[in-house]
Formats: C-alpha cells, structure tokens, sequence
C-alpha cells in the first residue's frame, strides 16, 4: 500500500491459467462480492451496499481487451470522490489495483480495518475468477467425513472438559476457534492430520484468516446443497497431504 496526500494505491494479484477480456471482467468481478460476503453486500447501480447504505458508488467503466476500470464516485467510504478501481487480465496474472482513492476513515483506522478487508476480498475474487486447479489429489468424500467427525470429537471433547454449563454454546465457539487456527495457520486440523489431508488457496497457497472465516460460515450451504459449496465460495480445496 502505498498513502500520498491522504490517498492510497493498493495491488493484489493472483497467477491465472487463462487470459480474461475485459467484458467478462466487468460482468463477473463486482457482482461476485455477493456470493463471497454471503450476501451481506450486493451490488446496485455501481454501488457496493450494506443494506441501503451505499459503501462505495463507481462510475461507468471503461474497458479494454485485457482489462476494465472502474471510477470512484462517492458512498459512504469515501472521503472523497476520485480515484479509479482496475482488474486486468495479462501475463499469467489477474491484478487488481485501487489507485488514487480517498478513505472516508483515517489512516491508522483504514489500515487496521477496511484495508485487511479489502485484501482479503480481493484475493478470494480473484482466485476464484482465475479458476487455477488444486495442487495435489483430492481425499475421497469418505475421508473427509471422518476428519470432520474426529474434528467433531475434539471439539465436542474439548467443550465437555473445560464448561459445566451451557456446553452447547462452548462447542460451537471452540468449533469456531478451533478450525480459524488451525486452517489459518498450517490448513491442518488434527482430523486432516490423521487423515492426510489439508485445506489450501486454490492456487496452492495459505488461507488468509478472511479466507478461513467465509469457508466456515459457508459451510451450512454445503450441507443444503449436498456439494462444498463452501470451498467454491471461499477458493479453497482440501488436498492430500503427508503431515510432517
């Protein structure tokens, strides 16, 4: 990041496997903050909502063949108007890049925040539109349910132990903690230990802890929907993997 006279410049980019135009750009990138925040925020008339409030309000985007580039106008981050939003598809890459842009917050604010966000965001966008294929085999279904079971069983070990009361409400939150922590920092539970399996970014990477948290709150989707869901929205796979 980079912050010059109260404005800022911020780049994320993830490899790609295929070259994007910058139609298809246009009509994939802001609509899918939809499906990766849950629905909490949606897109509009070129504004970024929470409920009526408009977070951020763009212009009419301007395209090329490998990119589109979007103007800031307004919306209720944004101090104010100026500054441009550009995803663009070249060398092996997808990038996106907020350039000139004014944060309604202050700096210290902004940057313990809304920028955390912004990343975090960006990147499961863009991993997703890149669409890369996992690095290794998939475990079968079958080992998965078992490691989420003996994840179950940790869990619901762990809740009998240390609460005398209202153990249903300690499970879910040592459920909670317990798999941010481990996907967060090596993407093994000591189910996936056990089973030899491990959650990664599509592109083989670490999750971001915004990444683990959009699986997790995912995952009541993929039970409805019968397929993980969760790590379609989120860009994960879980992969076979030898513990060390």
């Amino acid at each position: 990041m980079r912050w010059v006279d109260g404005t800022v410049t911020v780049e994320d980019s993830v490899a790609s496997s295929t070259s994007l135009g910058g139609d298809l750009l246009r009509t994939t990138f802001l609509p899918s903050i939809t499906t990766v925040t849950l629905g909490l925020i949606r897109l509009r008339d070129r504004s970024l909502c929470l409920g009526p409030i408009r977070l951020i309000t763009f212009g009419p985007p301007k395209m090329s063949s490998t990119s589109v580039s979007w103007p800031i106008d307004g919306g209720l981050l944004v101090g104010s108007a100026g500054g441009r939003f550009t995803i663009e598809s070249a060398g092996g890459e997808l990038r996106a890049k907020l350039d000139g842009y004014q944060p309604m917050l202050p700096r210290r604010i902004y940057e313990a925040t809304q920028l955390r966000l912004h990343h975090g965001l960006v990147r499961v966008q863009l991993l997703r539109l890149a669409g890369l294929p996992p690095q290794k085999v998939q475990p079968a279904l079958a080992s998965r349910v078992a490691a989420a079971a003996i994840d179950a069983a940790v869990c619901a070990g762990m809740a009998l132990v240390f609460a005398r009361r209202q153990r249903v409400r300690a499970f879910t939150g040592i459920a909670i903690g317990y798999h941010l922590a481990c996907w967060t920092a090596s993407g093994r539970t000591l189910g996936g230990r056990v089973m030899s399996q491990r959650v990664v970014a599509i592109d083989g990477s670490r999750l971001s802890l915004l990444q683990s948290a959009l699986r997790l709150a995912a995952l009541p989707l993929s039970a409805l929907r019968r397929y993980p869901a969760h790590d379609d929205i989120a860009a994960t796979a879980v992969v076979e993997d030898t513990p060390v």
